[in-house]
């Protein structure tokens, strides 16, 4: 009975504690959602820009693709041009990345990452003097493949199927199809279920059957070949570049109208694409043999 006293003597004090505590957390966890909620916002928005960042994207093309509203997308672009991870031309008020983000990019380069554009930089301009195509040079970033150079052929009719910096899902493209060809079938398959969503929706040409049959092409032949999805009537060859383990770093592709990657031309020019990518992964290997003495 003395216990039973005590305790309901404390009962109120009991329940207050409890509604305060649970107050406390609904807060917290509220404060976290939302916190939560607007990095993944800010960071569907920098994904944007990037993907377009040559020419810049409007206010409204952002807050219509992200599906935001507009005054949330404004005050979101607002808060990143105030930390430097984007800037607004003042002219045609278009957003583009800005010089924080390139910054952090440098920082945060992967290994090799940042040295693998200067040395192949070179060698993507001699390819493409060679075959007058545009040459491409992309790196995998997570489940996407991401163009980092770019150099253009002497050939008139040029084919830009990618932008630099320009992000696409790795199920989409030769030179990121490279790259899967050199994982295992485990890892691609991961990829390709978390990609499908957008798949689905922005790639409606897209066939997983043709892309598996691409790869294991690509493993047999020494080189991927694959029609854009995007463009009519073009093609691309890609080569991946390994690393000193042999994990794939990358992978340089050209593309051209179907024409000119045909038969006997279409051979010459993957030779000339694996002729620049040796010599590129003898670079590495020699960069690595130095870091370690």
């Amino acid at each position: 009975m003395h216990w039973c006293r005590i305790l309901s003597a404390n009962i109120p004090a009991l329940y207050a504690k409890i509604v305060h505590f649970v107050k406390f957390m609904t807060t917290e966890l509220r404060a976290e959602r939302t916190g939560t909620q607007a990095i993944h916002r800010c960071a569907s928005l920098l994904r944007l820009i990037t993907t377009h960042n040559r020419n810049g994207m409007r206010l409204v093309d952002l807050y219509r693709s992200t599906g935001l509203a507009r005054p949330t997308t404004h005050r979101l672009l607002q808060a990143l041009v105030a930390e430097g991870f984007v800037r607004q031309d003042e002219r045609s008020r278009r957003y583009f990345l800005g010089s924080l983000t390139y910054e952090m990019g440098v920082a945060a380069a992967a290994p090799y990452t940042y040295d693998l554009r200067d040395t192949c930089q070179p060698h993507l301009r001699d390819v493409a003097d060679r075959t007058g195509d545009t040459v491409f040079l992309t790196i995998r970033s997570g489940f996407d493949g991401v163009c980092i150079a770019r150099a253009e052929g002497a050939f008139p009719i040029k084919v830009f199927v990618l932008d630099v910096g320009r992000r696409r899902p790795l199920n989409v493209g030769a030179g990121a199809l490279a790259v899967l060809s050199a994982l295992t079938d485990e890892e691609i398959s991961r990829i390709t279920v978390a990609n499908q969503e957008k798949l689905i929706r922005d790639y409606p040409r897209f066939d997983s059957d043709q892309m598996w049959k691409r790869i294991h092409q690509a493993r047999q032949n020494g080189y991927l070949m694959n029609h854009v999805l995007e463009v009519e009537s073009v093609r691309s060859i890609a080569v991946p570049i390994l690393d000193p383990h042999n994990r794939p770093l990358g992978a340089i592709s050209i593309s051209a109208l179907q024409n000119r990657l045909n038969g006997q031309a279409m051979l010459e020019k993957v030779e000339i694409i694996k002729e620049a990518v040796a010599a590129i992964q003898q670079k590495l290997r020699a960069h690595l043999q130095d870091e370690d003495n």
